[in-house]
């Protein structure tokens, strides 16, 4: 078995991101696309991990990158049907909040 390797994204990984963020997220928001990931990673290229073989250890190394940034609490949007997920958050300590919901507005196309 391989170690684990976290990395960040680079510009050809965009592809192979979006078509995890579909099936893993069951669907994308319409920031995920191409452009908008390329953006992110030309304005922040340490933004994005990636984890060469499966395991909790990219959550970790996320939550490590925001500590250092500055951050104090970590989010993750998870739908209310995809019971798997949730149970993945809990299990990594994450909690729903019931008193929020999320609101959005598309700006632009």
């Amino acid at each position: 078995m391989s170690d684990l390797h976290i990395r960040c994204a680079t510009s050809s990984d965009i592809d192979a991101v979006l078509r995890f963020w579909r099936e893993a997220a069951e669907g994308t928001s319409i920031s995920d696309d191409h452009e908008g990931v390329a953006r992110l990673l030309a304005r922040d290229p340490e933004a994005l991990l990636i984890a060469e073989r499966d395991g909790s250890a990219l959550l970790a190394a996320a939550e490590e990158r925001f500590l250092g940034l500055g951050g104090r609490r970590g989010d993750a949007m998870v739908l209310d049907r995809n019971e798997r997920a949730q149970h993945a958050w809990r299990a990594a300590g994450y909690a729903p909040q019931p008193q929020w919901s999320r609101w959005v507005k598309h700006l632009g196309d």
